[in-house]
């Protein structure tokens, strides 16, 4: 069933209609569930992985680049694990589940979105590390933070062109999208994040991303997720792009405009897809 070209919607459930949800491989699946799994340790997130070899090599690619910051070679899965610890395997490989199952529409740039999507979590677990938010949930946030972009193109095609018109001021694509469609990425990534069962801390933290004020409570990993995403707009930290930064967002999350623009990530390892692409 096909979309009827009458934008903006007035209810997103309209506009859910008219999605597919991707499908994410069995794998991708298992690892979800162990989030919500207290009990769940590196021998279950280690013998799901291994079922799919491709996953395994790629991991072990990233173990041995700058993505995972280590010094000397590991030859082991369960030696990544044990070095970087669970929850970094576990996020690094649902991150490559969820790019393995997605296709973008016609008018969007795959190593320039892809790129936004590897910079904007590395500034969401840079920022996460700075104000008590779990940084493996941030990172994972901000790498699927602008996948409902690819949803909004795919049931609103015409609506591309648009958003995407250069320049792009950081945030500003947040709205083009309300303007023209109703509502903005991360609300259409929250839904899919919840059709595959994330935690629903995640799944609030997507949801309000784009407008963390507006929210009635508080989503510290929310305004993380905003804030990381400005970042990626903009591409590097400078004092130029956080003084542009929401003064409320920085004042709620405890964060020094200055001490951000010390010894900032480096935006370019953070966008490093090769260990992806083999």
């Amino acid at each position: 069933m096909s979309a009827p070209e009458r934008t903006p919607y007035t209810q997103i459930s309209t506009f859910l209609r008219y999605v597919e949800w991707p499908v994410l491989p069995e794998v991708g699946q298992k690892l979800i569930s162990t989030l919500n799994d207290e009990d769940a340790d590196t021998y279950m997130v280690c013998k799901i992985i291994r079922k799919d070899p491709a996953l395994t090599a790629t991991l072990m690619r990233m173990a041995n680049s700058a993505m995972f910051g280590l010094s000397g070679t590991v030859e082991t899965l369960e030696r990544a694990v044990s070095v970087v610890g669970m929850s970094l395997v576990r996020t690094r490989a649902l991150s490559i589940c969820i790019v393995r199952s997605y296709h973008l529409p016609v008018g969007m740039n795959p190593a320039e979105f892809w790129r936004f999507c590897m910079l904007c979590a590395g500034y969401a677990q840079w920022l996460a590390d700075l104000c008590e938010v779990d940084d493996q949930e941030a990172w994972l946030g901000g790498m699927m933070l602008r996948l409902g972009e690819i949803n909004l193109g795919q049931v609103v095609p015409s609506s591309l062109p648009k958003i995407e018109l250069k320049p792009i001021q950081p945030g500003e694509r947040w709205l083009r999208q309300r303007q023209l469609i109703g509502f903005d990425e991360g609300e259409v990534t929250a839904e899919l994040a919840h059709h595959w069962d994330f935690p629903s801390g995640l799944v609030n933290g997507l949801r309000h991303a784009g407008q963390p004020l507006l929210s009635t409570d508080f989503h510290k990993l929310a305004a993380v997720l905003h804030l990381a995403g400005r970042l990626a707009d903009a591409g590097e930290v400078t004092e130029a792009t956080v003084e542009a930064l929401p003064v409320m967002l920085l004042q709620l999350l405890h964060l020094d405009p200055q001490t951000l623009c010390i010894n900032p990530p480096d935006a370019q390892t953070l966008a490093d897809m090769s260990a992806f692409l083999g």
